[in-house]
């Protein structure tokens, strides 16, 4: 079997948000205002930064991720987009992608986004319901975003959106019913996210609780069901396509692939001869700020990650996918061989039991080994 590329991506942070969501533990924030063109020409600078170092490189995708990025000017989008081919070369088939939230106000600017160069839309509906959009913090309605999913199929030839399941008191039947309902509004792709819980969140202190495991094990069962009878299986944990619509630029994450992280709170994985190291930018987007006026970028801290360090990396993140993991990208990114890394007799148990596959150079965590991944990678991992 011919492993696939994982590529070469770029990730824009966009750290703002209307309001911060009861369920969100990621690096957003709520500012009255926005200075848009210093904004621009921060994200423009650690952009000449990052750039500069990694010049010549395939490109394969652009992800401008949040936050809320559509929250960005379309001018702001176009502007970065403008200085990629000055470092990179340009994948042919260059992903693009923006996500948004279904808000009337953001909706009617998609026209513009696809003008600016984005080619592909992510938007965070969460769920169709109006009293579960209420209990979740959100924004929209369930008709702002069944709108919104109309402006998206006139305006971007590929779009995806997220739903949130296993919520509090969440039947199977009502479950079936809301996911009917959107895949007969999806595109291609669909993102379905069991809720967690994480501290630091409001739920967390509110000490909301979601559906116990046995529940929420019956609510991931009926998802697979329903996809795979709507052509659209999971090919990582919770991401969900037809084949050949995977998001590229997750799988680039995925697989192991390089990327470079702008923007307050990203993260970058880069390769320099023979060894990866990993970057983080400042999180908070006032000090991100200063640096990169102080600087020309915003990086906390980089480190050489070591053989070990990466191939727990490539390990955790290949057993999200599908076809898994390719067991020779473990020699060929760290020189450590497979046997060095991963516990043998576990291995062996976890075949025997069913809950792993083994076949041509690859490593399958099977589908009634999805539920239990952390508890599969703690027993195989040195």
């Amino acid at each position: 079997m011919a492993t696939p590329e994982p590529g070469f991506a770029l990730y824009v942070h966009w750290p703002f948000c209307l309001s911060k969501c009861p369920y969100c533990d990621f690096n957003s924030h709520v500012r009255n205002e926005i200075d848009h063109p210093r904004w621009t020409s921060a994200l423009l600078s650690e952009l000449d930064h990052y750039g500069r170092e990694t010049t010549g490189r395939r490109l394969t995708s652009v992800f401008f991720g949040g936050g809320t990025p559509s929250l960005m000017t379309p001018d702001t989008v176009a502007t970065l987009l403008d200085k990629l081919s000055i470092y990179w070369i340009l994948d042919d088939n260059l992903e693009v992608t923006l996500e948004a939230n279904p808000t009337s106000i953001e909706s009617q600017k998609f026209c513009d986004f696809r003008t600016a160069g984005i080619n592909r839309v992510s938007m965070g509906i969460q769920a169709l319901d109006d009293g579960v959009l209420k209990f979740l913090g959100r924004g929209h309605s369930a008709a702002e975003a069944t709108a919104a999913l109309d402006i998206a199929r006139d305006s971007f030839a590929r779009f995806s959106f997220d739903l949130i399941y296993a919520r509090p008191d969440q039947t199977a039947e009502s479950w079936r019913q809301e996911l009917t309902a959107a895949l007969a509004l999806a595109g291609d792709h669909l993102s379905l996210y069991q809720l967690t819980i994480e501290p630091g969140t409001s739920f967390y202190r509110d000490e909301v609780k979601t559906l116990d495991d046995d529940r929420a094990a019956d609510l991931y069962d009926l998802t697979q069901e329903l996809m795979e009878a709507a052509d659209r299986p999971a090919y990582e944990i919770s991401n969900h396509a037809k084949p050949g619509q995977e998001s590229r630029h997750n799988l680039t994450y995925w697989r192991g692939g390089d990327y470079v992280g702008i923007g307050p709170g990203a993260h970058g994985r880069i390769s320099h001869g023979g060894h990866t190291e990993a970057a983080y930018q400042i999180h908070n987007p006032e000090s991100w700020l200063s640096s990169v006026d102080a600087d020309t970028h915003g990086t906390a801290k980089r480190r050489v990650l070591t053989p070990d360090m990466r191939a727990q990396e490539l390990i955790m993140m290949g057993l999200r996918l599908r076809d898994g993991l390719d067991t020779s990208a473990i020699s060929r990114q760290t020189g450590l061989t497979v046997a060095e890394v991963i516990d043998d007799t576990a291995r062996r148990q976890l075949i025997e039991g069913g809950i792993l596959a083994a076949s041509d150079g690859r490593l399958r965590v099977t589908a009634d080994g999805r539920l239990r991944l952390n508890s599969v990678i703690r027993l195989l991992l040195k």
